[in-house]
């Protein structure tokens, strides 16, 4: 049997993904089509999640009816750039994502390893670890197809679950302006830590 390979990425992609990439406060005047959204999904749908779990789910909010309905929740240093952002994700987590393992995982009864009010803690645990990380494909897969994005933590969850999850299933994680980023609006490169500042070999 022959083993599997995967080609290395080639530079210009490797800058896209990470070396190039920025977080981005301003956006260019260019909208973002829903089926570039919708193809960035399909991409990052594809990483993996424990059990194939796939908690995240996303509102893309697009109107300007919708930006006024997230306005109140972004704190003053946020609402200017996301609010000219032409799609600002909602990342979100289902506390009932293992209602669809039937689907998800068939070859096994995975839905039992974490429905009941005796494994609350370990759904709720595994939702945000997987829907975070569902959140970091999506963010490469936008990079990938030429977007730009801004990722934020500086909102109010609360009042963005009471808007737009009202049923009180799904929590909001983080959100994430999408576009094209104007890089004359962009800030200095922070420093990042070296391989021997945080990581071991063992």
């Amino acid at each position: 049997m022959s083993k599997m390979t995967h080609p290395i990425l080639n530079s210009q992609a490797l800058d896209t993904l990470f070396l190039h990439a920025r977080s981005h406060n301003g956006w260019l005047d260019k909208p973002v089509e829903d089926a570039l959204l919708q193809q960035a999904w399909a991409l990052a749908r594809m990483g993996p999640t424990s059990a194939n779990c796939s908690p995240m789910r996303v509102v893309f909010i697009k109107s300007e009816a919708a930006k006024a309905r997230l306005q109140p929740a972004l704190i003053e240093g946020n609402r200017a750039k996301t609010l000219s952002a032409p799609v600002t994700a909602i990342f979100a987590n289902d506390s009932r994502f293992h209602d669809l393992l039937p689907k998800l995982f068939p070859h096994a009864d995975a839905r039992s390893w974490f429905a009941g009010p005796d494994k609350e803690a370990i759904a709720a645990t595994t939702a945000f670890r997987n829907g975070t990380l569902q959140a970091a494909y999506f963010m490469l897969a936008a990079r990938a197809l030429g977007l730009d994005c801004g990722p934020m933590s500086g909102f109010d969850n609360t009042l963005v679950d009471r808007e737009f999850f009202p049923d009180g299933r799904i929590k909001s994680n983080f959100i994430c302006n999408l576009g094209y980023g104007d890089p004359n609006r962009l800030f200095p490169r922070s420093p990042r830590l070296e391989f021997e500042e945080a990581c071991r070999i063992v």
